[in-house]
C-alpha cells in the first residue's frame, strides 16, 4: 500500500469530496421528514420524546438544491399538519386530521387550531412543558454547508482548472447544476478526472460535448431519477424513501 504522503494531492481531494458527498447525503436521508402515526406522535409527545416541533397546513419542498429541502407552510391556524424532531435527529409528522380518539379541548383552544386532532395534541403538548420548543423543519445546516462548499469547489476548478477533456466547461456547468442529488458532480470526478495530471482538452475542441447536451442530459436524468425515486416510494414505502406530501 503506498503512503499517504505519497499520493498525488488530487486523489485525496478526489476522495475527501466523495466522502463529504456521502456524508450529506446520509444526513439529508436519515433527516428527510417520515410520516407517522397520530398515536405515534402522541406517545412521543407524552414519554418526553419530542425536542422541537412545527404545525403548518401544506409541505413546500425545495427541490432546486442538490438535496431536497422540505419545509412546513401554514396559513391562519395552526395544523392540520404536525412536525417533530426526536433526540436522534430525525424528523417525523402526521395529519392531525386522522385519529381515533382524543380528549375534549375546548372551543377556545380549537379555534387556534385545524380541527380537533390538532386542538388535543396542542393540549398534551402544553401538559408536557414543550409551548417553548417551536421549531422550524428543515435539513441540518451540515448539508447546506457540504453542498455550498462541493458548489465552490466545482465552481473553482471548472473555471480556473485545466480545460475539461471529454466536455466544455459550459457542458459539466449545465450537467452538475442540473441533476439531483449532487450526482453531476460525481459523474463529472469519476468520468473527467478533474484536476488530475493527465487533465488536457483534445486538439479539437469540436470533439467534446456541448453546453447544450449537458443541460439536455440533466434535464432527462432529473427526470429519470425522479420517476426512480417515485417508483421506489411506492415499493419500499417513507421509512425508505421518505417523500413528505
Amino acid at each position: 500500500m503506498r503512503p499517504l504522503a505519497r499520493w498525488p494531492w488530487w486523489a485525496v481531494l478526489r476522495i475527501a469530496v466523495v466522502g463529504l458527498w456521502v456524508l450529506a447525503a446520509a444526513t439529508a436521508w436519515w433527516t428527510a421528514p417520515r410520516q407517522q402515526s397520530y398515536a405515534q406522535a402522541r406517545a412521543d409527545v407524552a414519554a418526553g420524546r419530542v425536542t422541537t416541533y412545527q404545525w403548518g397546513d401544506r409541505w413546500d419542498g425545495n427541490t432546486r438544491r442538490w438535496f431536497d429541502d422540505y419545509g412546513l407552510q401554514s396559513s391562519d391556524t395552526l395544523g392540520p399538519l404536525f412536525a417533530w424532531r426526536t433526540p436522534d435527529g430525525r424528523w417525523h409528522w402526521t395529519d392531525t386530521t386522522d385519529f381515533g380518539e382524543v380528549m375534549a379541548t375546548g372551543a377556545a383552544l380549537e379555534k387556534q387550531y385545524a380541527g380537533v386532532g390538532a386542538a388535543a395534541l396542542a393540549k398534551e403538548l402544553r401538559d408536557a412543558g414543550l409551548d417553548n420548543a417551536l421549531g422550524d423543519v428543515g435539513r441540518p445546516a451540515i448539508v447546506t454547508g457540504i453542498e455550498a462548499s462541493l458548489g465552490l469547489l466545482f465552481i473553482g476548478v471548472l473555471v480556473a482548472g485545466p480545460a475539461p477533456r471529454l466536455g466544455t466547461r459550459w457542458y459539466w456547468f449545465w450537467l452538475v447544476t442540473v441533476a439531483p442529488y449532487g450526482l453531476g458532480m460525481l459523474f463529472w470526478m469519476f468520468r473527467d478526472h478533474p484536476w488530475s495530471r493527465t487533465t488536457a482538452a483534445p486538439g479539437d475542441e469540436d470533439q467534446r460535448d456541448r453546453g447544450v447536451r449537458g443541460l439536455l442530459l440533466g434535464i432527462l436524468s432529473a427526470f429519470v431519477i425522479g420517476l426512480v425515486v417515485l417508483a421506489l416510494q411506492s415499493l419500499l414505502g417513507d421509512r425508505w424513501v421518505p417523500q413528505p406530501r
